[in-house]
């Protein structure tokens, strides 16, 4: 496979994220969803209103939620619409928590753990999307950016406990009780991300990646006691692959001479989250190998 071009910017601006966006060179049309973290209530690290709104607006673009698998503010739709808002998602665009109506089950082509997919109802409702990730840590999967915001993001509740268990139990109540090895979760991620995108394609819809690498912390936006960042924030990258644009960052945070990038690389690793880059290229969900193009 030839190299993917991924896209950076050292500059994590407003106006800095639109011009990554039109670098990018795809006109996102019709009805547009952009895919974010709406960050749980207590959390310190999700994407900002000032910093994602001018881009939001200018797509005119939905911000697209599900509800979460595990107890919290976000896990029925009338929290999670109240957190949003709170969190100022509502100030700039609608939020549609989009299993709030149900569910449906797209095919997953290729893997050995889920044989489906269990994504928010309203997805089907949109023509082009925005997979708009925040690159920090992640207490279960290593880290989060494109790939975890496409596979546990864009499932519904019941799918983000199917993932979870890495196949076995659609149940959020029980899903958490079912035994499981570490890189079948990890792979898991990587099977349910590969269905959206097939999925994607074979309904002629589009699809983009960006991820804003600031407050990087070891903690995910959805802890509620989210640490403090560990070290200084990298930028932002971009491209239409979403393997690239993941690989991008990790490199990113291996090469740092930042003192504290040890904390995050040492996170990622004890949960095996570098492991969802090779298995993701072996689904064909994209390549780890990719030319990095500064546009500054």
């Amino acid at each position: 496979m030839d190299k993917a071009k991924v896209y950076f910017t050292k500059e994590i601006t407003p106006e800095s994220l639109i011009k990554i966006y039109e670098t990018l060179g795809v006109n996102l049309d019709g009805k547009v969803g952009v895919k974010v973290s709406t960050g749980e209530k207590g959390a310190k690290g999700y994407l900002k209103a000032e910093l994602i709104g001018p881009l939001v607006k200018k797509l005119n673009g939905t911000i697209l939620e599900c509800n979460t698998a595990y107890p919290g503010q976000r896990n029925n739709a009338k929290d999670h619409m109240k957190v949003a808002e709170e969190h100022g998602f509502t100030s700039f665009a609608d939020v549609d928590i989009m299993d709030a109506e149900g569910e449906y089950k797209i095919p997953v082509k290729k893997g050995k753990h889920l044989e489906y997919d269990i994504i928010g109802n309203n997805f089907k409702n949109y023509d082009s999307i925005l997979n708009l990730a925040h690159g920090k840590g992640h207490a279960m999967g290593g880290f989060g950016a494109n790939l975890k915001n496409q596979s546990i993001g864009i499932a519904s509740r019941n799918g983000k406990a199917y993932i979870h268990s890495c196949g076995k139990d659609e149940n959020p109540d029980t899903a958490w009780g079912k035994p499981y090895e570490q890189i079948d979760f990890i792979e898991s991620m990587a099977e349910a991300a590969t269905a959206v995108a097939d999925y994607i394609k074979d309904n002629g819809k589009k699809i983009i990646y960006i991820t804003v690498m600031n407050a990087l912390s070891v903690d995910c936006d959805c802890d509620a006691h989210q640490g403090d960042p560990v070290m200084q924030d990298l930028g932002i990258v971009a491209s239409l692959d979403p393997v690239a644009n993941d690989q991008a960052f990790i490199d990113m945070v291996w090469n740092s001479n930042d003192p504290g990038a040890h904390l995050l690389q040492e996170r990622i690793d004890r949960q095996l989250g570098r492991e969802i880059l090779p298995y993701a290229e072996s689904l064909g969900l994209g390549t780890t190998k990719y030319e990095l193009i500064n546009i500054d």
